[in-house]
């Protein structure tokens, strides 16, 4: 019995980086003897076990077989005698399928075992497949995409790029699960690069399978494509502002069709309907021979921001939109006088037999605000 580390773990370590997990491979072992020596089994379709003292991962090296679509069509083959090669030959990349031995005191020891030459490939900032099956596993088209935009320095081998191709033509991308593509793209989002992502996802064909129509179209255009690289860089480094800068020309209500398709967590569909929204209003404005905003329009944004109930979102949206250099310094200064107002004096100055008047209230709250903001519009 043998464990070895594996992966990205050796891949991040040769780059310099910092390793935050760590997988496990034993060699040569079987269930029975994991359990035997106190490790806890957890996995479900193939032999995961914990450490009794780490709690780490540990997995006994496998072979898999293509058995039906998807990610998760695949039979996998665990026993003493699958050796380390076998289980590193069924990873995606070369520069993941590299191995260093485990000692008994957890220390990495003796060489790096590298079977497909990874450090060759990680020298030359390459990304390339291991094997054939590569192409068997559609979620590693995404997992590519999404390494392209950790390490946007890196190139994906044209043979391995003919295997994503392959991926899309065989309508494998259709068995993902909602829940993993939104898994991978987000990582991707909040990568260093995420434009290598998409441009990945255009060159294999997939965008249009994956991403909104309306911005597939977009990202075929060079100009968009500089000015999304302008905004992202000018975007905090965090999954609202990305996905916001991204979709910001997409009409609200493809957000949500492609949101609700991939299972977008609600906080960020929402952040990025109301930011496409701002923008919309603030395009408007543009195409008008007078250039300014109606005091009502800005009013129904506000509205839909929730200004009133969520003034921590409507301030991170105009913040954002001012760091990508759009110009919303009237929409924050009108922010500011309606945020100002006293709801209780504007009630107050009802009719006394008008104040249980839900209709007439809020009518009321409305004039003071427009009236705020109009005074915004006039400084």
């Amino acid at each position: 019995m043998k464990i070895y580390a594996v992966g990205g773990a050796i891949r991040d370590t040769l780059m310099g980086l910092p390793v935050h997990d760590i997988d496990y491979v034993v060699v040569g072992s079987s269930v029975e003897e994991m359990i035997a020596q106190g490790y806890r089994p957890v996995g479900k379709d193939f032999p995961v076990f914990l450490h009794p003292d780490t709690q780490a991962e540990y997995a006994l090296a496998r072979t898999e077989r293509k058995t039906g679509k998807g990610y998760k069509g695949f039979m996998f083959y665990a026993d003493p005698s699958v050796t380390l090669e076998q289980d590193l030959e069924r990873r995606d990349l070369t520069i993941n399928a590299m191995a260093q031995e485990v000692d008994e005191e957890g220390k990495w020891i003796g060489p790096i075992l590298d079977p497909f030459n990874g450090q060759q490939d990680l020298a030359a900032k390459v990304f390339r497949h291991v094997s054939d099956a590569f192409a068997e596993d559609p979620l590693r088209l995404l997992r590519i995409a999404r390494f392209a935009a950790r390490f946007p320095e890196f190139t994906v081998a044209p043979e391995t790029m003919d295997a994503l191709l392959a991926i899309v033509q065989s309508n494998e991308l259709s068995a993902l699960s909602a829940e993993r593509i939104w898994q991978e793209l987000a990582r991707g989002f909040t990568a260093s690069k995420p434009m290598r992502m998409f441009q990945v996802l255009l060159d294999a064909d997939a965008a249009k399978v994956l991403l909104p129509s309306t911005l597939t179209s977009c990202l075929a255009k060079e100009e968009f494509r500089e000015q999304l690289i302008a905004n992202l860089h000018g975007a905090d480094n965090c999954l609202e502002d990305r996905c916001a800068v991204t979709l910001m020309h997409l009409p609200a209500s493809e957000i949500r069709s492609w949101a609700e398709c991939i299972k977008m967590p609600n906080e960020v569909r929402d952040f990025s309907e109301i930011f496409s929204e701002l923008n919309s209003l603030i395009d408007k404005t543009a195409g008008k021979a007078s250039g300014t905003y109606q005091s009502a329009d800005i009013l129904a944004w506000f509205n839909r921001a929730d200004v009133w109930r969520k003034p921590d979102r409507a301030n991170a949206l105009l913040d954002l939109a001012k760091r990508i250099g759009l110009n919303v310094s009237v929409l924050i200064s009108a922010m500011q006088n309606v945020q100002s107002l006293n709801t209780a004096e504007i009630i107050a100055g009802i009719p006394a037999n008008d104040r249980t008047n839900g209709e007439r209230i809020r009518d009321a709250v409305d004039a003071a605000r427009l009236s705020a903001i109009t005074a915004a519009l006039t400084t």
